[in-house]
């Protein structure tokens, strides 16, 4: 098994400087502004539209100013990395915020292990009672990966989307030793499987899929534990583990803050665009209350 030095980015995944050199390795534009933000940029009919997703925390002027650097190309979305009145500054709301469950890893193991719920911890037992044998590599560069395979049938049948099989095969041979693979066996058969990308000193709990027999051995509990600790032993000091629904998706928020992780509210999805703000103003403000500034 092959673990490289981490990289020095730090902060989210989709400002990092791994998920840029995976962009760019497939042609994907993407640039660095002047104040270090990664911009991507999509064509929509004779538009280009840039995207700001996540970028490290600043203020609400200063992601503006960023915004109009762009603007006069066309439409920019905002994505911020925290809550922020945006409307104040003459983007629009599009979709509400939503938070995210983060771990901090910086604790030592056995007290991350005591932060654990009790439910987790009795599944964590049971997993380690099912002579589960566990190993992590680097991701296999295969489109036909059985996790990648079951992952897309999922986003079908859940009706979402995620990062193209492309995109995440890219991050793995454009970042050697940050995108690993944490699988579960039971006797030869693959029962679960997770997949984390580190980022500098993060890292991002990116895909996962238990089977039935894996979910009634509880893998995906003792796989993810093992990615914990080994994420904490890289010097990893912190693990986001994805969006969390209360609503939809009740099962899985429960398993995700049964680490012990915490929910940090993200900003929403915001347009940044002066033809498009003036026409949409007199009514952005019924939404305003979905985005947490008022």
């Amino acid at each position: 098994m092959f673990d490289s030095a981490p990289l020095h980015d730090v902060g989210a995944l989709q400002q990092s400087e791994a998920f840029e050199r995976a962009l760019i390795s497939l042609g994907t534009p993407a640039h660095r502004l002047a104040d270090g933000t990664l911009a991507l940029q999509r064509q929509l009919g004779p538009l280009p539209v840039h995207m700001i997703t996540r970028a490290a925390p600043q203020s609400p002027q200063e992601l503006i100013e960023t915004a109009k650097s762009l603007q006069a190309k066309g439409p920019v979305i905002l994505a911020p990395d925290t809550p922020m009145p945006l409307h104040k500054y003459g983007a629009v709301p599009l979709v509400s915020p939503s938070g995210i469950a983060q771990i901090d890893l910086n604790p030592d193991i056995d007290t991350l292990h005591k932060g654990l719920h009790q439910k987790w911890r009795n599944r964590l037992k049971h997993a380690r009672r099912q002579s589960l044998r566990l190993t992590r590599q680097n991701m296999p560069d295969d489109p036909d990966h059985w996790l990648l395979q079951a992952d897309a049938l999922q986003q079908t049948r859940r009706r979402y989307r995620s990062w193209p099989i492309d995109l995440t095969l890219a991050y793995g041979r454009e970042n050697r030793g940050q995108s690993k693979l944490f699988t579960a066996f039971w006797g030869r058969e693959p029962v679960a499987a997770i997949l984390i990308l580190r980022h500098g000193t993060s890292a991002t709990y990116h895909i996962g899929h238990a089977r039935a027999s894996g979910r009634i051995a509880s893998a995906h509990t003792l796989l993810l534990w093992s990615a914990i600790t080994w994420c904490k032993a890289k010097g990893v000091e912190r693990l986001e583990l994805g969006v969390v629904d209360t609503e939809e998706g009740q099962g899985l928020a429960r398993f995700k803050l049964g680490t012990g992780a915490q929910v940090r509210p993200l900003g929403g999805t915001w347009i940044y665009w002066p033809p498009f703000s003036q026409l949409l103003r007199p009514v952005a403000h019924l939404d305003r209350r979905l985005m947490g500034s008022i």
